[in-house]
């Protein structure tokens, strides 16, 4: 027997509401709004971006700026973070260092996320040799110790930060990869799924359509794990001297630069290590502001 066509609307559009209803449930940007670790972790990201894009309307002085008389100085009200070893305004250089930290891990996060996403909707939803194929380089890449190949290639390379952008995010999209896979591989055999088949659509309209839309939360968290993740490697390569180089400042290469008088000039380690700890706990509040508030099943 022909399925009716109104039927068959349902299960790819979902049900359909009466004339005149509204739905009461909230919608996400509501349900966002009221988790307060996202809304704590959201507005310390968008204070740190916006302090660095305006970083010379906040400062006085140039992140090189040198003053050999002022070397080594605790907090004051002209150095609020204190200076370093050249004298160089360490407010100035942290300010300056986020561009460098919060870019990097953005743009890497958006490397990883994209290529894991792609990689696990193809391998979820058309399985077979496909999946196989593309789970064995998952476990081949997952084989391979990150910080090791991150440093010899940064070694070998000049380590920019396009290089580290791209060294970091193609080396971290095999979680993400895996969490689509097996998102898809449960959305695939859903009844809006096998509709759509049925009614002939083009698997990338059905991947791109249906399956990525429900697939939003472990994807949205992938990547705010990613860019925690992204940051404190970053910082990890400039603190171990092969990632970001002087004077350009980045706020692992700060805490380099501070390893020889931390017992003795503790400021000079404890902000630049701060502002790691703030924007990575706030990525990951944002984060999981951002899973409960795109999850479906709390869609009630």
């Amino acid at each position: 027997m022909t399925r009716p066509a109104s039927t068959t609307t349902e299960l790819v559009a979902g049900p359909l509401l009466p004339t005149g209803a509204v739905s009461r449930r909230p919608s996400s940007l509501s349900r966002l709004r009221r988790h307060r670790l996202a809304a704590v972790g959201g507005l310390g990201l968008l204070l740190l971006a916006l302090m660095a894009l305006i970083a010379p309307l906040l400062t006085p002085h140039q992140f090189d700026q040198m003053d050999l008389d002022s070397m080594r100085q605790p907090p004051t009200w002209r150095h609020p973070f204190g200076t370093d070893d050249l004298g160089r305004d360490l407010f100035t250089r942290v300010i300056y260092g986020a561009r460098i930290s919060l870019g990097t891990g953005l743009c890497s996060a958006a490397i990883a996320t994209l290529v894991g996403t792609t990689i696990g909707a193809v391998a979820g939803y058309f399985g077979g040799w496909t999946d196989n194929l593309s789970m064995r380089l998952v476990d081949l890449m997952l084989s391979i110790p990150l910080l090791p190949i991150v440093i010899v290639i940064s070694a070998v390379m000049k380590p920019t930060v396009p290089v580290l952008v791209l060294v970091i995010g193609l080396f971290g999209w095999m979680v993400t990869a895996r969490l689509v896979r097996s998102s898809f591989l449960v959305l695939k055999a859903q009844d809006f799924t096998l509709a759509a088949q049925v009614i002939g659509a083009p698997p990338g309209r059905i991947i791109v359509c249906h399956l990525l839309p429900n697939a939003v939360a472990p994807i949205v968290v992938a990547a705010t794990l990613s860019v925690g993740s992204a940051i404190i490697l970053e910082s990890i390569l400039s603190f171990l001297g092969m990632g970001v180089q002087p004077p350009t400042p980045s706020w692992g290469n700060m805490l380099q630069d501070a390893q020889s008088t931390m017992a003795t000039k503790p400021w000079m380690a404890i902000f630049p290590g701060l502002f790691i700890f703030i924007s990575v706990m706030c990525v990951n509040f944002l984060g999981d502001g951002l899973r409960d508030a795109l999850d479906p099943r709390l869609r009630v």
